[in-house]
């Protein structure tokens, strides 16, 4: 049976601690690989495992990023794959966005992607190149959604930016691509249906029912079904693909 071997490999991944990223965490441990998990939700400063290791990192701070990298190197000698997973949203119709939310939500979502990509692509290059960088967009970085338009924008610059460090990086083999989630079952996803559903005048329960209705597969994703997609492009079966950006949406989006 063909299998997935990551030992001896690190991961850097941000919001790790919950949701899709832990998902991601926990399926490349399984692996065999080192992560190191950067989130502003960690308790303390820093705290090391064998294999697992943790420090606080807000993403949009240039310094914070710097150190999540040097953290890993530190900690486990090199980085093979860095995944930009930390995200947040606000909810709100367009001609009502806060400047304050839209700031927000731009400075995590593609500020963040932009600021960690950097550092781990720089120690990529020192390391004489090699390695993955995977970006967790979704699969409103291609479509718009009602009540979302400043998460819409900040995942449709993680697409474009994702291009960019395709081509620059491409010859010296770092290859950067981007998974598209669809609807994932996280604390996010729920409560973005309260305030949807506080929004539009109806129900969360309305609004979990009108998500299953949209996705062709009948059901709305877990956490395991974008890992497994993040685990293939960090392997060896994708050596061959740069700058794309898959869906992982039970067909929702199919472009």
């Amino acid at each position: 049976m063909l299998t997935i071997n990551l030992t001896g490999r690190t991961l850097v991944i941000t919001g790790g601690l919950s949701g899709i990223g832990k998902g991601i965490a926990d399926l490349f441990l399984v692996a065999g690989a080192n992560v190191v998990i950067g989130d502003i939700a960690c308790e303390g400063e820093e705290r090391r495992g064998e294999r697992l290791a943790v420090i606080r990192c807000d993403v949009t701070r240039e310094e914070d990023a710097d150190k999540l990298i040097d953290f890993a190197v530190r900690t486990f000698g090199r980085i093979d794959f860095v995944v930009n997973n930390s995200g947040i949203s606000t909810m709100d119709y367009a001609v009502d966005i806060k400047e304050s939310d839209w700031d927000k939500v731009m400075d995590v979502n593609a500020k963040g992607v932009f600021l960690v990509s950097k550092a781990g692509a720089a120690q990529m290059l020192r390391q004489g190149g090699g390695g993955r960088i995977i970006n967790i967009a979704s699969q409103a970085g291609k479509n718009g959604y009602r009540c979302m338009g400043s998460y819409v924008a900040s995942k449709h610059a993680v697409l474009g930016f994702t291009k960019v460090m395709a081509l620059e990086l491409a010859r010296k083999q770092i290859l950067v691509n981007a998974v598209c989630p669809g609807i994932v079952e996280t604390d996010m996803k729920r409560r973005e249906r309260v305030e949807g559903a506080q929004l539009r005048g109806m129900t969360p329960e309305d609004i979990l029912a009108e998500d299953c209705s949209q996705v062709p597969l009948g059901r709305t994703a877990q956490p395991e079904d974008v890992a497994n997609v993040v685990l293939f492009l960090a392997s060896h079966l994708a050596s061959y693909m740069t700058g794309q950006a898959i869906n992982v949406t039970g067909g929702m989006t199919m472009n």
